[in-house]
């Protein structure tokens, strides 16, 4: 019984890594990616509509993105939520198409994104410790009734254990971004 509290907690850890690896990856560190419009809504038809569901995102080089529109009706609706999304960006309507040049980083911008990584990052370790919390309180409950005090702490260690490897790897995937955005 504990085996399986400990596998689910372990599943439910690779889930929130997997989070933050889809959050960063929102993030614009110079390179265009098609990942840094996931979060960006246009107005479809009074809908809140994600844009890579409005049409095909292609980069065709490192500094810009380009976004065809199934639906041609949707090229303003998509450059106006561009424009508001926090991302900074300036896209070009030529009628057809959207180009979005990805302009270079600002250190002042990157020191920004940085910190934006340190608060995904955060949120992810919290989530981290939050299943620790629930796994821990489900061996407590077994406590009671099936195993005894000395197994119920061990298997408490061994679920520390898991999410300190966890946290670690958080470390490791923030450190990778912020050295990714840092980079010149």
């Amino acid at each position: 019984m504990p085996q399986a509290i400990k596998k689910s907690a372990e599943e439910r850890m690779e889930k929130a890594l997997g989070a933050l690896k889809r959050d960063l990856q929102t993030l614009r560190a110079g390179k265009a990616s098609g990942a840094m419009l996931d979060r960006v809504q246009a107005d479809y038809y009074g809908t809140p509509t994600p844009v890579n569901q409005l049409g095909s995102i292609n980069t065709p080089d490192s500094r810009t993105l380009i976004i065809q529109p199934w639906d041609k009706s949707a090229l303003a609706a998509i450059e106006k939520a561009i424009l508001k999304s926090d991302l900074g960006l300036t896209p070009a309507n030529d009628g057809s198409i959207i180009r979005i040049n990805i302009p270079p980083l600002t250190e002042e911008r990157r020191m920004d994104l940085a910190k934006s990584t340190k608060k995904f990052g955060e949120e992810a370790k919290v989530a981290i410790r939050n299943i620790r919390r629930d796994a821990n309180d489900d061996i407590k409950k077994l406590e009671k009734a099936d195993i005894s005090e000395d197994e119920s702490r061990r298997h408490q260690d061994e679920m520390q254990k898991i999410t300190d490897r966890f946290v670690a790897e958080v470390d490791k995937i923030l450190l990778a971004k912020e050295k990714e955005i840092m980079e010149v």
